[in-house]
């Protein structure tokens, strides 16, 4: 298991539309991540961080399980100029009991449940959880589908 990793390492997103900060335990059927809501957060209306913006944080978390398969190889060498896409491809049993605040940290967990290898793509089901301290926030099952790219040669 690897520890507090950044989660620049495993994810093609970048700022305004990385929604987690480290990575604080994965392995590969299993990862939590924290995320700090700040002020200036594209998913923050009135000091509190919206519904999107747990979702897009769930997703990202789980897309670290997924995305490490591309990024490293399986000595955990990094591989360099790697482009992947990926969306969420179905929610279920969203169940949100809560909206974190600015200045809070929230913890997601995700645990894999089920998933697909193809030559240069992974369909995966994730189950969900996230967290302020011990109290819920979120519950969901998220599939997503990841596909690495070819780039053009410059």
């Amino acid at each position: 298991m690897k520890v507090g990793v950044d989660i620049q390492n495993y994810l093609p997103h970048r700022a305004p539309m990385l929604m987690v900060d480290l990575i604080l335990d994965i392995d590969t059927n299993f990862v939590e991540t924290i995320f700090l809501i700040k002020e200036d957060n594209i998913f923050v209306d009135k000091n509190i961080f919206t519904e999107a913006g747990l979702i897009e944080n769930t997703a990202q978390t789980c897309s670290s399980i997924v995305g490490k398969k591309y990024f490293f190889d399986e000595d955990g060498t990094e591989n360099e100029n790697v482009n992947v896409i990926g969306f969420i491809s179905a929610l279920k049993n969203v169940k949100i009991h809560s909206l974190p605040k600015v200045g809070d940290s929230i913890t997601t967990k995700a645990t894999l449940v089920s998933k697909f290898v193809g030559d240069n793509y992974t369909l995966c089901t994730m189950s969900c959880q996230s967290f302020l301290e011990e109290k819920i926030l979120l519950e969901c099952e998220i599939n997503l589908f990841i596909q690495k790219t070819i780039s053009a040669a410059t």
